[in-house]
């Protein structure tokens, strides 16, 4: 099984308002865990820092703005590169019949193609509170649901 992830952003920054200085230490060895599993594989993409944005917007302008009107804003950078690059090789070897697809990342929708034109059929995978984009659906063989245990 592989799974596609990034870990949390470490570094430090300058907040915007006060231009002190914030450092991200991310707690957890979770996906470090999780590759160590068997016959598991984390395929890790990068969190980038973007910068800070408004948490509510307009402003407020009858008062100093403060950094606690901002929030960090990170994006997720090379995960749906990771998955397309390994669909493309399974389709291309046929090392499997079925892939089991978990996103909402329209991004994959190329792979997706790729994979059913080769022959093989996508799963997307549908779990409690995940509406899927449309253009996902329609470009999935079938849809299978996961249901959590109450």
């Amino acid at each position: 099984m592989l799974y596609y992830d990034c870990a949390l952003f470490a570094g430090t920054v300058k907040l915007p308002v006060s231009g002190e200085k914030k450092t991200f230490t991310p707690t957890g060895n979770w996906l470090h865990e999780l590759a160590s599993k068997e016959l598991f594989a984390v395929r890790r993409g990068e969190l980038k820092f973007r910068g800070f944005v408004p948490k509510k917007i307009p402003l407020n302008p009858k008062r100093a703005l403060t950094d606690a009107d901002f929030k960090p804003k990170f994006d997720q950078k090379g995960v749906d590169m990771r998955i397309g690059l390994d669909m493309a090789v399974f389709a291309a070897n046929r090392a499997t019949d079925v892939i089991a697809l978990a996103t909402n990342d329209t991004d994959c929708i190329p792979a997706m193609k790729h994979a059913r034109i080769a022959g093989l059929q996508v799963a997307l995978i549908i779990v409690p509170g995940y509406n899927p984009a449309p253009a996902l659906l329609s470009h999935a063989d079938f849809c299978r649901r996961i249901e959590w245990p109450t």
